[in-house]
């Protein structure tokens, strides 16, 4: 109840500093706004001891939606995109004092905040002053996707002890000589482990180092605790027994082409089980129109024969691209049904 109050009482001191912020011909500075994501860069002592975060060491990301509502997660930044594991979201407060001073309300508790410049800002905490740095490149490439992501965490209640990590990945670097895969290993207190490779070297050494990675991803699929294993087994049966998903069935089932929108809804359909997977999928190898199509039918579980005649081809031409889907991301022979469990695998 009091700290209720304090909020009402600080948000009418604020309305009159902002009054006082006015030019005299009646304008007024642009006002600051906290939207858009934020890095912590360093957080400084009371004794005046300063850590400093390194370009390629896991931090903390804050990303607003205007001043009302924030998203924090861990993150690691690379050249190749962004690994991150959700944390919390919350309402937030900017009240402010006049001179780039602010109330910043986290939920009912008061704290300083100090816009050093449009792309700086300091938050007092605990004693520690934290220093965060505006970041327009995340906001732009994966702003929206990292908040529907921790927003969905927090409402099927896995952020803490059974959190998910995903990988984030930069479309225009992915054909590039450099690699980023995270293995997620899920099993009582889980981690986040994040290896990121980056690889200076032929064609043939990059290839080797990729199928390291694919089969070690297999090796972590086929040992994940049953816990993890029954958690993305129940997000499986409510997708298929979505009405979505049902509706599509029955679209494949008329056995016409599918249109670009159609195409749209499936990824989107596939995201809300597996957010990495097209993104993991498409990194595996340059794949063609018809070899994308056919993987993401097969992650849905639809049937060969109902895959031939939406994509118009003869039955064996979609085992023969399954097959030699193995062959190139692999560098083995392998069977359809080898390529079909490993694409299950993927985004799990």
């Amino acid at each position: 109840m009091i700290a209720k109050r304090m909020k009402q009482i600080l948000t009418i001191i604020a309305a009159g500093l902002m009054l006082a912020e006015c030019s005299p011909d009646g304008g007024s500075r642009p006002p600051f706004t906290l939207h858009g994501a934020w890095v912590l860069q360093q957080k400084k002592s009371p004794e005046g001891y300063i850590y400093l975060y390194l370009a390629n060491e896991e931090t903390k990301l804050l990303l607003y939606e205007g001043d009302s509502m924030m998203y924090s997660c861990q993150m690691r930044q690379t050249a190749q995109g962004l690994v991150m594991a959700s944390e919390e979201m919350g309402n937030v407060t900017l009240i402010s004092k006049g001179g780039g001073k602010y109330i910043y309300l986290e939920g009912e508790e008061p704290r300083p905040l100090t816009v050093v410049n449009d792309s700086t800002i300091t938050i007092q905490r605990s004693g520690m002053l934290y220093t965060w740095l505006r970041a327009d490149d995340i906001e732009q490439k994966w702003g929206t996707d990292i908040r529907e992501t921790i927003a969905a965490d927090l409402k099927n209640d896995t952020i803490g002890s059974e959190r998910r990590c995903y990988v984030f990945s930069d479309k225009e670097r992915r054909l590039t000589n450099y690699l980023v895969w995270l293995l997620v290993a899920m099993a009582g207190g889980i981690v986040l482990t994040g290896i990121i490779i980056k690889m200076y070297v032929s064609n043939h050494r990059l290839a080797h180092r990729l199928q390291q990675q694919l089969l070690q991803l297999k090796k972590n699929h086929e040992q994940m605790a049953a816990p993890v294993k029954q958690a993305v087994e129940t997000m499986e049966d409510e997708l298929f027994d979505s009405d979505d998903y049902l509706t599509l069935q029955q679209r494949i089932a008329t056995g016409q082409r599918l249109k670009d929108d159609e195409w749209n809804d499936i990824e989107t359909l596939l995201k809300k089980v597996y957010p990495s997977f097209t993104s993991q999928l498409r990194n595996l190898y340059p794949m063609s129109e018809l070899e994308y199509q056919t993987c993401l039918l097969v992650k849905l579980r639809i049937a060969p024969g109902d895959i031939a005649a939406v994509l118009s081809r003869d039955i064996s031409t979609i085992s023969t691209v399954r097959s030699r889907l193995y062959k190139k991301v692999f560098g083995e022979k392998g069977g359809t049904r080898e390529w079909d469990e490993f694409v299950h695998s993927i985004g799990t």
